[in-house]
């Protein structure tokens, strides 16, 4: 399934946790990290078996199909580009510098000119 389609089943099931039950999720994260959406998968069932709210089963269903979260998963993490992974992966490892990457001090503060 393309990551447009997960995006897209995860923004819809985001609307109707937030008109049903008030709950703000976060979409991206959700279609791409399986505990989130795990997480919010059993949260949206929760509240449709307390509540009478047929559509969030429903929708957290194609979530789970979605995502394919429903299959007996292996321990392996799998990241964004399908790669597999040792462990947990908080999504923020690639954005953080190597300690020995500071700038040289001959460089200029700001490239350009701030407004």
């Amino acid at each position: 399934m393309l990551e447009s389609e997960k995006l897209a089943i995860a923004a819809h099931l985001h609307v109707l946790l937030r008109r049903k039950t008030g709950r703000v999720t976060d979409t991206e994260w959700m279609s791409v990290n399986a505990e989130y959406a795990q997480e919010i998968i059993r949260i949206a069932r929760r509240s449709a078996a307390e509540d009478g709210h047929a559509d969030l089963a429903e929708w957290a269903g194609k979530l789970e199909g979605a995502l394919g979260l429903g299959e007996a998963r292996s321990p392996e993490r799998r990241d964004r580009a399908g790669r597999a992974s040792a462990g947990p992966s908080s999504g923020f490892a690639h954005s953080v510098p190597p300690v020995d990457s500071a700038p040289p001090e001959e460089l200029p503060r700001y490239v350009r000119g701030i407004r």
